[in-house]
């Protein structure tokens, strides 16, 4: 435990005891919503951010403490773990530290050409060509002829490969290289000549002759590098300084001027060119990988994010449209509950062109169901469509929304839709699920596998595994900030509520259906399989509305009830008489109510539920239009200024949609007139903004746009 707080505090510079009770905490099954909320008292007010760092370097703990153990296990399994081995694998905190002291043990899988000279007895020369004291070696080397070593010169190259073996076995000559690929290696690329004229290669025509410092190279670049490459179109070479390379090792092994030193160097250069540059080189590009796989990470983390906590127009009756040309537009009306209470298709586009058919359809549709907002896919047919709603008069003022489409194909052909609407086809689940989006994107995307949102750059390149654990956090801490409304989500976005999970998020949902609404916290408890830890973590997260007490519907844990009521008892009243009374909350002196486990960081947030409870964290939605004479990119010429919704972010800029196929983009450059450290600090995901275009290239169909201030 000791070195494990140790290793968290180098790497964090967090105070130690906030790492160690944070670790407690996270040791007995504590979520991460749930400790920073919580738990401040004992973490120091640590936000979700460090201790997510600390669950991040609490895993590579103990990730490298396992590696060390099989090491050890298979060293002693040898024979030939010595103490001095022992200590120095114990003491390592680096994992590629680790693998070098193991190198020169490692089993082979084939035979090398250092086993093969060993067999021939050639390591006794090795060592004397090694001890640099010989000067007449070739007759030395004369006398190892036998069996299938032939000749002088056969016997001297494999003393030569295997020296070559320990001087790639060297940890310092090793790390000598890995300095110089981490500081000077050049990436370069080359098309493969028979794919120069390839269509799909054509994309990666940047990268056909391209060279550039390994360290500087942006994450994107790196990425769509890898990508043509694994596509077959280009190869590519990592490469240092030779030279100079051969020059440090030389350094660090030759010590005399005789025959022996012509071996050594003849040896040096075998081993650098067969063994050390080819392997570290290749980790040096995994390395560089691990990074770009970072950042484009963190750039689809960033865009989830806003993308789940996007504006909610919240519990009203919504008209949804899924458009169409051939096939028609799916109609879909939604209670404010977000039910499924009427389904029709309407053909108001070419073929069939019954417009005036389709807007008496979504008139009386609208009448019919008292339609409060309606919500219409960004996908094809999409402007057609809401210039076709515009034109309409209803009777009532209702709003109209384009909805991003994102993922709504995958949601309607899922196992969730299925079992949510069995008895529909996947395109009434695809207007179902729009018009769901515009109620709460929260509720509805969770539903959605992350990745196919498709808000990143290159999200199929990277670590997948990292990329979902990333992604995941990331839901759940938006499903937690926000709260669930226990007696109307979805099994999907209770699974992500804290200490819940698929489960118990099952049982929620039957033990709902079987048994009616959820009339106070209490009941949760009744829920088969659900425990005291589980209600502990959870329990805060899920709301209760309309509840018998308010404190149902609030961000106040169950364990701090007795606490309010004492508050609302000192000043003689109920808590019901505390909700969102400003006054009365200000006469309550907390100092008074601390204790050895809850401090003014918890009392402070009770008082602030207090003030408003449930309050939700998002913006309301807002109506956009788009230029309604830019229907395609022929449309679109330099220096109009057009309203826009940033659609995608990414290292190098944003995309912005302005109402045709295509997105524009802004590059970072265009941006701000300042530099520009965080994209995201100057746009967020769906975020209506005004720009300005530079550059149209309709042939390559492309848009440069400026942010217009």
């Amino acid at each position: 435990m000791k070195a494990l707080i140790s290793y968290i505090i180098t790497q964090t510079k967090l105070p130690e005891v906030s790492v160690k009770n944070t670790v407690e905490l996270l040791n007995e099954d504590c979520t991460i919503p749930f400790i920073s909320r919580y738990r401040k008292e004992r973490t120091g007010n640590l936000d979700e951010v460090q201790i997510g760092d600390i669950v991040k370097f609490k895993e590579q703990f103990e990730a490298l403490e396992k590696r060390k153990a099989a090491i050890l296990k298979a060293l002693e399994e040898q024979a030939v773990l010595t103490l001095e081995l022992k200590q120095k694998i114990e003491a390592t905190q680096d994992l590629t530290a680790l693998e070098d002291l193991y190198l020169p043990f490692i089993k082979k899988s084939r035979k090398t050409k250092a086993d093969t000279a060993r067999q021939n007895g050639l390591e006794p020369l090795a060592k004397i060509i090694m001890s640099q004291n010989a000067n007449d070696i070739e007759s030395i080397a004369f006398k190892y002829i036998k069996g299938e070593v032939a000749s002088v010169e056969a016997a001297l190259e494999g003393a030569r490969h295997i020296i070559s073996e320990w001087i790639n076995e060297r940890s310092d000559i090793r790390n000598s290289i890995r300095q110089q690929l981490e500081r000077f290696a050049m990436i370069s690329t080359k098309v493969v000549k028979t794919k120069t004229d390839d269509e799909n290669a054509q994309k990666f025509r940047d990268y056909f002759d391209w060279e550039e410092s390994l360290i500087r190279i942006p994450s994107h670049r790196l990425l769509a590098i890898l990508r043509a490459e694994s596509e077959g179109f280009i190869k590519t070479k990592i490469a240092i300084d030779d030279d100079k390379a051969l020059n440090k090792i030389e350094s660090k092994i030759i010590r005399s001027q005789n025959e022996c030193s012509d071996q050594i160097q003849l040896a040096i250069q075998d081993a650098y060119k067969r063994l050390l540059l080819p392997s570290l080189s290749n980790e040096a590009l995994q390395i560089a990988k691990t990074k770009a796989d970072e950042s484009a990470i963190s750039v689809f983390a960033k865009n989830l994010k806003q993308l789940l906590l996007g504006s909610p127009l919240g519990e009203k009756r919504v008209l949804a449209i899924d458009p169409g040309f051939r096939t028609g537009c799916k109609v879909v009306c939604l209670d404010a509950q977000g039910q499924l209470k009427y389904n029709e298709t309407i053909y108001p586009h070419p073929p069939q062109s019954d417009s005036i058919g389709a807007m008496k359809k979504i008139s009386s549709l609208a009448e019919a169901y008292q339609i409060e907002a309606i919500a219409i896919g960004n996908g094809t047919a999409s402007r057609e469509t809401e210039a076709l709603i515009r034109k309409i008069h209803f009777k009532n003022d209702i709003q109209v929304f384009v909805v991003s489409e994102a993922g709504a194909s995958i949601y309607s052909a899922s196992k969730i839709a299925r079992d949510e609407f069995p008895n529909y086809d996947v395109t009434v689940r695809g207007s179902i699920s729009i018009g769901r989006r515009l109620q709460d994107p929260l509720a509805e995307l969770v539903k959605i596998d992350a990745k196919s949102i498709g808000v990143g750059q290159y999200q199929h390149d990277v670590d997948q595994t990292k990329l979902k654990k990333e992604l995941d956090v990331v839901v759940e801490s938006c499903v937690n900030a926000v709260g669930v409304n226990i007696n109307t989500a979805s099994t999907s976005l209770l699974s992500y509520v804290s200490g819940i999970g698929p489960k118990l998020a099952e049982n929620i949902f039957n033990y709902r259906q079987e048994n009616g609404v959820f009339a106070s916290r209490n009941d949760i408890k009744k829920v088969p399989r659900l425990g005291g830890k589980a209600f502990e973590q959870g329990a805060a997260f899920l709301r209760i509305k309309d509840a018998k007490n308010p404190l149902d519907d609030s961000a106040v844990h169950p364990e701090s009830y007795d606490l309010v009521k004492q508050m609302a008892k000192d000043l003689g009243k109920r808590v019901q008489d505390l909700i969102g009374n400003v006054d009365l909350l200000k006469k309550i002196d907390l100092k008074k109510y601390c204790t050895s486990s809850v401090g003014l960081p918890t009392l402070q947030d009770i008082l602030k539920e207090l003030e408003k409870p449930g309050l939700d964290i998002r913006e309301q939605a807002k109506v956009f239009t788009f230029n309604q004479n830019i229907k395609t990119i022929a449309d679109v010429h330099e220096g109009q200024l057009l309203p826009g919704i940033v659609n995608n972010i990414t290292n190098f800029g944003c995309f912005v949609d302005i109402g045709i196929k295509e997105s524009g983009l802004i590059h970072v450059s265009n941006l701000s007139d300042s530099f520009v450290k965080d994209v995201n600090e100057h746009v967020s995901l769906h975020q209506q903004i005004i720009v300005k275009v530079l550059e149209v290239d309709v042939p390559r169909k492309r848009i440069q746009l400026k942010l217009h201030n």
